[in-house]
């Protein structure tokens, strides 16, 4: 404001300064012209009644021009300005190259504009004028000294040889131009004051309406930073001051929608744990019945075998739901915690790979393990990180394309020196656009209508990608309709490390697309 003010006063300013300056040149010269039109014309008419009452004996042309000459020079001198008599005018040459007399130390070819010769080369041609630039040479002086001046030509005949001559009187505008120069003065000293002042008085307002502004802005700060009992102070009746009523309006309602929003996820995640763990007594003793009659389902009929294994299948998903919520409101209250060790992810999966082979047999579908050449090594807790890479295999062997290519899962793993990383490939349905950052929410399944064979409960994934961070590492998903999913695990090679890049690519190798990348997108990248 203050910038843009200065730039616009300064152009007001210069603007109307070049008026006024405009103005008061033209009213200098033109009252200067007028006096100078007058007393040439009395000078000339002086002349004139001179020359007549010279005797017509007389004809000595040089005398003559001589005495008419150095009667107006002697007066020039007096009243300050300079002359020039030169003649005949008839002869057509220019003023300096015919018989002149003129002022001392003049330069007539300079002095005198061509273009006043000109109008003055006819016999019984009018008085004229126009401005010019004096130059003179004075006696000692370095060079010649130039001067604005005006100068006006009228013509005498002279009696000696009855020819026309040209008189021209150089006027100078030293005083006028004096006078100019302390009104420029004048107004570029009033110019800086008055843009000094308007800069003031601009300063201070915006301040009087940034300073609120300023307030009201650290006051956002800490209420985004948890300090929801912040308010601005209102002074006055003004806008601002409804403005910060306003704010103060809003802050509090946000401020009791937060507390219920906490109070409602803290009664949530109390509620989850409080029935995770109330559930665990009435299931220890339903699993008790169950695994008696799962093991004397040889003597029952059919019917009644099938139904004790269905319960006893039912009973270890809800067995793993339990434990999955447990974990789950862990996460929510914060208490997780990492149990930190050298883990070589090759290991692990390895033994997620034989933990899940009756799984995989059972789905048709077989497994292949893409070796780094290397020990893919990390700084983790053991028993996270298989669950991570167990969730993501099971979650492959769902979806994986039944009687499709072989192998039907592809597990690819890389290290660098600051990251390892696991990729769990599969060809099954694939993923919708947009459904790589979904997921990972609760319960939720690409297919609803999609049984799920390994008997997961919809909150693996979830799990898996609260392990990951709690590593500091990525968990991201690649898909495409049709073409199956790949999902991908990156864990620094030491804790606490902020990772910058995955040595494995997120999109497949033999899934040909221009925006292969291996950082992470926004939709898919870790906290």
């Amino acid at each position: 404001m203050v910038v843009s003010t200065l730039v616009l006063s300064a152009v007001v300013i210069s603007a109307v300064g070049w008026y006024l300056l405009r103005e008061t040149r033209d009213g200098l010269l033109d009252s200067r012209v007028d006096t100078v039109l007058a007393e040439a014309a009395n000078e000339t008419r002086d002349a004139e009644e001179r020359l007549e009452s010279v005797s017509g004996r007389d004809t000595d042309v040089a005398a003559q021009l001589r005495v008419l000459a150095d009667t107006i020079i002697r007066r020039g001198e007096t009243r300050g300005y300079s002359v020039v008599v030169a003649g005949p005018v008839d002869e057509n040459r220019a003023v300096e190259d015919g018989a002149a007399s003129f002022s001392t130390g003049l330069d007539l070819g300079a002095s005198v504009p061509d273009s006043l010769q000109d109008r003055l080369a006819t016999v019984g041609a009018t008085p004229a004028w126009t401005y010019t630039r004096i130059v003179t040479r004075p006696d000692g002086a370095d060079g010649p000294v130039e001067r604005s001046a005006i100068v006006v030509g009228s013509q005498v005949r002279l009696p000696a040889d009855n020819r026309t001559y040209a008189i021209y009187l150089l006027y100078p505008l030293d005083e006028e131009q004096e006078t100019l120069d302390l009104v420029t003065q004048a107004l570029l000293t009033a110019a800086v004051l008055l843009l000094v002042l308007v800069a003031g008085l601009t300063w201070l307002v915006t301040r009087q309406v940034v300073t609120p502004v300023r307030l009201a802005r650290q006051v956002a700060e800490r209420l985004a930073a948890g300090r929801l009992q912040e308010r601005l102070q209102v002074k006055g009746e003004d806008d601002v001051a409804r403005l910060a009523i306003s704010f103060n309006q809003m802050a509090s309602n946000l401020q009791r929608q937060i507390r219920q929003l906490e109070e409602l996820s803290r009664v949530q995640r109390r509620f989850v744990s409080d029935v995770s763990h109330e559930l665990r007594t009435p299931l220890t003793t339903v699993r008790m019945a169950g695994d008696v009659l799962h093991d004397a389902r040889g003597r029952f009929d059919p019917g009644t075998a099938r139904a004790a294994e269905l319960l006893q299948t039912e009973l270890d998903r809800f067995e793993t739901l339990l434990a999955d919520l447990l974990e789950i409101s862990r996460f929510d209250a914060g208490a997780a915690v990492l149990d930190l060790e050298d883990v070589n992810l090759g290991d692990v999966v390895r033994r997620v790979v034989v933990s899940t082979r009756a799984l995989a047999d059972q789905r048709g579908v077989r497994i292949a393990v893409v070796d780094a050449g290397r020990p893919c090594l990390a700084e983790a807790d053991a028993r996270r990180v298989e669950r991570i890479v167990r969730n993501l295999v099971t979650n492959a062997i769902d979806h994986a394309a039944v009687g499709g290519r072989e192998p039907g899962i592809v597990i690819l793993l890389g290290v660098d020196a600051d990251a390892s990383a696991v990729a769990v490939r599969d060809y099954g349905v694939g993923l919708e656009p947009g459904e790589s950052a979904m997921v990972f929410n609760r319960f939720w399944r690409a297919d609803p209508a999609r049984a799920r064979t390994s008997g997961g409960t919809g909150l693996g994934l979830s799990i898996a990608l609260e392990d990951t961070h709690l590593h500091g590492g990525w968990l991201q998903a690649w898909g495409r309709p049709g073409g199956g999913a790949q999902f991908r695990l990156t864990l620094p090679r030491r804790a606490g490390f902020a990772l910058r890049r995955s040595p494995l690519p997120l999109q497949p190798a033999d899934a040909v697309d221009p925006d292969d990348d291996r950082r992470p997108r926004p939709s898919q990248a870790a906290r």
